[in-house]
């Protein structure tokens, strides 16, 4: 969506899940490895015109993202106790996903994530098209 850039952070740094990489590239994203290791870095494109998303994991805080004047979209169930306060941030807003995990290792398991990734690029996409943006 013009005019969002979208961060990432939890309450620890670990590395993507690879299955969430794995389901990203069935479902069209381009995405390639830029720096290997315990916590390796993507670039994601989900458009040949666009710049890609940087990726990879990071606690909230971390300086990778911004300082100020950005919206936290909380998703996990434990976001009140781990992260009750985000600097920064203008506005709060809580929408919580069951973790896909649960699937893991079952013969659903690419269904669930499947289904989980296209309900949470419905619900950001609703979120997105709500706020207001403004010129730059």
């Amino acid at each position: 969506m013009k005019g969002v850039h979208c961060y990432s952070g939890g309450t620890e740094s670990t590395a993507v899940y690879p299955k969430v990489i794995e389901i990203l590239i069935n479902q069209g994203f381009k995405i390639d490895k830029i720096s290997p290791g315990i916590n390796p870095i993507y670039a994601i494109k989900y458009s040949a015109t666009d710049m890609p998303i940087i990726g990879f994991s990071k606690t909230f805080d971390s300086s990778f993202n911004p300082e100020s004047s950005f919206a936290a979209i909380m998703t996990c169930s434990q976001a009140d106790e781990g992260c009750p306060y985000v600097p920064g941030c203008e506005r709060r807003i809580s929408i919580m996903y069951d973790d896909p995990k649960i699937s893991d290792n079952r013969k659903d398991q690419n269904e669930i994530y499947k289904a989980k990734s296209v309900e949470i690029a419905r619900e950001m996409f609703y979120v997105f098209s709500k706020l207001i943006i403004p010129d730059r």
